[in-house]
């Protein structure tokens, strides 16, 4: 008989439906009976595409017996951490200073308050690689609560404080200048691998946030250390295993330090952030390849992560018939019987399978040389090579699109829709794809038919016509960044007047000028101990991060200047955070990259039927310029005031370009538009 989360919309809870444990969803219901019958709550966090969640419920959750000792001694709880990222930062937080790490699935003994006494993450069935079985550790924990209950309080009340000094743990500076963004630009290079891109040692993460700032880095301070490391990363993941050679689009992570074998998981943030990245490369370097892989991973997206209604779903799965990478790895012999002779003979030297087997005795496809050293060896020109190549891939994918793919976790997340808009609309313009706006403007729909309120709001998550949970700062935040972006690249004054909208409910339900700082979640706790609050980039970045960045914009825009006090008042207050942990800082740095300037504020009026208002337009929106506003007219210059007294001269497309308060002569050639964007 399926249990409570048969009721839930999210597809990891119902993944857990007919499981023997007596689960609960997050809710007052559980707390009460907690409180109640006087047990201790075991809290269990993932996600539909954890290829560790699947496999702690195979072995515990699905246990008879071990499900017995859950309900007869714990209120259980599961939460989809992606659609209560609030709880899952909380108890995160709580576990990594308990034992020292992290991770999915996170397991986490609570108090009927809520307060975390013991946690961890994957526990196994039986005893090994020093971790306790499952089972003996519910019987200790039931026990512990029994008979050494004072000791348990005592340490509660330790890790609530903790926990409060956490969420406060400011040390703001009044000074904000360069020489921040210079130490953290050094302080990231110190960590790249030479040898194989990317930063650390395995397992290897693809880090865009940080990519993004070392682009800005390199345009600020001219280092060339830092485009050097990017180009050398993003090569090496688009030659990598991390990158689908077939279907296009991104892994979740290298587990080795070459880009290799990744954890197979497909992830809708990371696609939105490598866009970004990737064209930020593309548009300093002009290497194809970078553009090759924004048409693929879009492509992916568009095929794998697409709602009919213009909206993205949220990831695929790592597993497909219980085994990790399986839809993804192929053999010779595969290629062999569905490919032509010559295009077999092309796969499998480019993509290294004449060397063999390099995972559990299947290949995952990757790039280990050159076009032009395989089209030599080969004897065929590199665009004969490219041809077969391009038939070779296409029959691959048909074919691949007949096993049976990864569960997909079809709900759909303001936030993360929030990161693939500013993705589709500004990739969209700098790449002259208008199909790609239009995708844009579609999905900005979606999100507020269906994941909008009437009193101008947003829900947090949306799945078979039922939205649900209160927004929270990255919905707003990263939503109101995307919609910016749509106005940029439109001119559409209803994107406008929402992005203002929501940045005002984002400055009144998150903002505490007492901190200074951003709350993740509303006043209203739900249950938890203390109110979420997190400011750290991680493979997302933090809602904080993303407010200050959309604030600025939206002050350069407008010249309202609480904007601007409020994001720098954020800056001052994370500034030692971003000196001491650049790592996690990304698109804050990003962000005072932008409020340091110059920025460039361009208004482009004129019929846009002019052959060279289109000229313009790429002029402004193809070129590297990450601290730039536009506002592009006719428009309502009292609403939008960088419009205000900017006239098509001539009845002619007119660009004005304004910096540091001072604008220039009205360009009225691209030649002049050039030359005012270039210069400093």
């Amino acid at each position: 008989m399926p249990n409570r989360l048969a009721n839930e919309t999210s597809p990891y809870l119902r993944q857990h439906a007919d499981n023997p444990v007596d689960w609960y969803p997050w809710g007052d219901e559980a707390f009460e009976r907690a409180r109640r019958e006087d047990k201790p709550i075991l809290l269990s966090i993932g996600y539909a595409a954890c290829h560790w969640c699947h496999v702690m419920e195979r072995e515990s959750f699905e246990d008879a017996e071990t499900a017995r000792i859950m309900n007869e001694n714990f209120v259980n709880i599961k939460v989809d951490r992606e659609e209560r990222p609030d709880i899952d930062q909380v108890y995160m937080t709580a576990v990594q200073a308990m034992t020292g790490h992290g991770g999915w699935p996170l397991t986490v003994f609570l108090t009927p308050d809520g307060v975390p006494f013991y946690g961890g993450t994957y526990f196994p069935k039986e005893a090994r690689h020093g971790l306790p079985a499952f089972k003996d550790l519910l019987r200790a924990v039931a026990e512990a609560w029994r008979n050494r209950r004072q000791e348990i309080l005592a340490g509660t009340a330790r890790v609530r404080e903790f926990l409060e000094q956490q969420s406060r743990a400011v040390a703001p500076r009044d000074q904000l200048d360069a020489e921040l963004l210079r130490r953290a630009a050094r302080a990231l290079l110190q960590g790249y691998d030479p040898v194989n891109g990317g930063f650390g040692t395995a397992p290897k993460f693809p880090q865009p946030l940080n990519l993004e700032f070392l682009l800005r880095a390199y345009r600020r301070f001219k280092i060339p250390e830092a485009l050097i490391a990017v180009e050398h990363t993003l090569k090496a993941m688009a030659r990598g295993g991390i990158y689908d050679q077939v279907g296009g689009g991104f892994h979740r992570y290298s587990t080795d330090d070459r880009w290799l074998v990744p954890h197979f998981e497909k992830m809708l943030y990371d696609q939105a952030l490598l866009l970004r990245v990737y064209l930020g490369a593309y548009q300093l370097t002009g290497d194809p390849l970078f553009r090759q892989v924004i048409e693929e991973t879009f492509g992916f997206a568009f095929r794998e992560l697409y709602h009919t209604d213009g909206a993205f779903y949220s990831s695929l799965d790592a597993d497909s018939e219980g085994e990790e990478g399986k839809y993804y790895v192929w053999t010779a012999a595969e290629v062999d019987d569905l490919l032509a002779p010559e295009e077999a003979e092309a796969v499998k030297h480019y993509y290294g399978l004449i060397y063999g087997p390099n995972f559990e005795g299947k290949n995952i496809l990757h790039v280990r040389t050159t076009p032009e050293k395989v089209a030599g060896q080969l004897g065929r020109s590199p665009e004969e090579l490219a041809e077969t190549l391009a038939r070779a891939k296409a029959k691959l994918l048909a074919a691949r699109e007949r096993r049976v793919p990864p569960a997909r976790d079809d709900k759909v997340l303001t936030s993360w829709n929030g990161l693939m808009l500013r993705a589709l609309a500004e990739v969209g313009a700098a790449l002259d794809r208008p199909e790609w706006i239009r995708a844009a403007e579609r999905l900005a729909h979606f999100i507020e038919t269906r994941l909008g309120r009437p009193d101008g709001s947003v829900w947090h998550s949306f799945k078979e016509g039922v939205a649900r949970v209160e927004g929270l700062l990255e919905d707003y935040a990263f939503y109101a960044d995307g919609l910016l972006s749509l106005y940029e690249v439109t001119g559409e004054l209803r994107w406008f007047r929402r992005t203002v909208e929501l940045a005002g409910r984002l400055i009144n339900l998150f903002w505490d000028p007492s901190l200074p700082g951003f709350f993740d979640a509303t006043a209203a706790h739900d249950n938890l101990p203390v109110r979420p609050r997190s400011f750290i980039d991680n493979a997302l970045p933090s809602g904080s991060s993303v407010a200050t960045e959309l604030l600025l914009r939206l002050g350069a825009l407008t010249g309202e200047g609480r904007y601007r006090e409020v994001a720098e008042a954020n800056l001052r207050a994370l500034a030692d955070f971003m000196l001491r942990a650049p790592a996690g800082a990304g698109r804050l740095l990003s962000a005072l990259d932008f409020s340091l300037g110059p920025v460039k504020e361009v208004a482009l009026v004129g019929p846009a039927e002019d052959p060279t208002w289109a000229e313009m337009y790429r002029e402004v929106f193809g070129r590297y310029l990450p601290n730039k506003v536009v506002a592009l007219g006719p428009g309502a210059a009292e609403e939008v005031p960088l419009l205000a007294g900017r006239e098509a001269i001539a009845g002619r497309p007119t660009a004005y370009v304004c910096q540091n308060f001072v604008c220039q002569l009205p360009a009225r050639t691209v030649e002049e538009l050039r030359a005012q964007l270039e210069g400093d």
